[in-house]
């Protein structure tokens, strides 16, 4: 079965947006004004000719059908997948049918989804090929002994500086500036082991973070200090603990959980970036399993990552998890059919129940910052100069993280509940809650807040 059956919501096409900037342009282009020879297939393919700046139209195609989320092609010079002209096509073709009447496909938006479905078929692994040669597994086991013992030399390293510190007096942070950390996350990246870097660089940006900055600078050094310890003792921990360990000092891990076949619901999708690598975090439901699931994926800098799924949408997928103690990270496997509109929605709890999940999740990660969780039935209101989700039946509330108080997402929630209540799925720790999607009360679409 192709989308074409059930349209998306303008919502869900401008969740694929990489940025606000493309989300606005593309709204722009999502009405039929622009478009000449716009139409769509059975087998699920969009495609038109949109008038730009030249005097030759873009060809903008999208494969709808492909079981990983929709599939690109434009003419135009940009570098941003989808373009503004993929997403205005979507829109376009997300407002019925009387825009992008069915039919066969031009012969140019034929040859590429011909040929990308030609190469999908040639990846694909046929019976009785032979496997690939294996990699000397002498050699790999040398390797990992040798960064393993980078890692211990870096920790050790590390060690030494925080003792430094604490001796010093967590005052001298300040005046050190900036340049301390750096200077010691540098040496962490020398040893190969990019979390405790990122971690460091962290506690750098902490004494300029404003009042009370010293207590959270020492609550981190202490949280560093245990990852280090963790580091160095790893083999007398449990081996959940130990791969949680290894997967927060940095070293990559591989999906070994047997794969769950579900119908996964997605949750929230939004990127991160830090000037050289975007990372892109899909949150998924099992609508059978009730497991919660994150995908990761990744992009150069000034690109999108390839993986995109629109929120709100459900996909009959296999996932497999990542070790490690409660960890929730998993890849996506063979995905049975297209992602497809749904009106699943996960189960929620009270804002309390909320908080105490958090807590429960730290025994088996002390490093972790968020926990994933829905909340049911609650209501956004404003606190002095910050905003909460305080339950309906007038419980318990949890205040909103700062970055979330300061998004547009924000207005969008407030807007959607009225004053009422509202369904909200997003990230609880200790900073707070982030919200990510909400749905209203009854019946509605999801609306995503990032």
């Amino acid at each position: 079965m192709t989308q074409q059956g059930v349209r998306w919501t303008a919502e869900q096409v401008l969740a694929l947006a990489p940025d606000a900037a493309s989300r606005k342009a593309g709204s722009k282009l999502g009405a039929a004004g622009p478009w000449s020879d716009a139409g769509s297939s059975e087998e699920g393919t969009v495609w038109g000719l949109c008038k730009g700046s030249g005097s030759k139209p873009y060809q903008t195609v999208v494969d709808i059908a492909d079981a990983a989320g929709p599939a690109y092609k434009c003419s135009c010079p940009s570098r941003k997948f989808p373009c503004k002209h993929a997403l205005g096509l979507l829109l376009l073709w997300a407002g019925g049918d009387a825009t992008m009447p069915r039919g066969p496909a031009p012969d140019w938006a034929e040859q590429w989804i011909e040929g990308r479905r030609q190469r999908a078929l040639e990846k694909r692994p046929t019976t009785g090929s032979k496997a690939a040669a294996p990699a000397d597994p002498q050699a790999a086991r040398r390797r990992s002994e040798q960064r393993a013992e980078r890692i211990t030399a870096g920790a050790a390293e590390l060690e030494q500086r925080l003792a430094d510190l604490l001796r010093g007096g967590i005052a001298a942070a300040e005046q050190a500036g900036y340049g301390l950390w750096e200077e010691t996350a540098a040496r962490m990246v020398d040893a190969q082991a990019p979390g405790l870097a990122a971690r460091v660089r962290e506690l750098g940006a902490l004494p300029s973070s404003g009042p009370g900055w010293p207590v959270r600078l020492l609550e981190e050094c202490a949280l560093l200090h245990l990852l280090d310890r963790g580091w160095l003792r790893r083999e007398r921990l449990p081996d959940g603990l130990a791969a949680t360990v290894r997967s927060r000092v940095g070293l990559p891990g591989s999906p070994d959980g047997p794969p769950a076949r579900d119908r996964w619901l997605v949750l929230a999708q939004y990127d991160t970036s830090d000037g050289r690598l975007t990372t892109r975090r899909i949150w998924l439901y099992g609508s059978e399993s009730g497991r919660t699931a994150l995908l990761l994926s990744y992009g150069a800098a000034g690109r999108s990552p390839d993986l995109a799924l629109p929120v709100g949408l459900a996909l009959d997928a296999e996932v497999s998890g990542y070790p490690g103690a409660g960890q929730l990270r998993a890849a996506l496997g063979e995905q049975f059919a297209p992602p497809a509109p749904t009106t699943v929605r996960p189960p929620g709890v009270t804002t309390a129940a909320a908080a105490a999940r958090y807590g429960e999740a730290l025994q088996a990660d002390p490093w972790l910052d968020s926990v994933p969780v829905t909340l049911s039935r609650v209501i956004p209101t404003p606190v002095e100069e910050s905003w909460q989700l305080a339950d309906a039946d007038g419980g318990t509330a949890l205040p909103l993280t700062p970055s979330a108080s300061a998004r547009p997402g924000l207005w969008r929630m407030v807007a959607l509940s009225g004053g009422a209540p509202v369904t909200v799925f997003g990230e609880c720790g200790h900073r707070g809650f982030t919200p990510l999607t909400a749905w209203p009360e009854g019946a509605g679409e999801a609306v995503p807040l990032c």
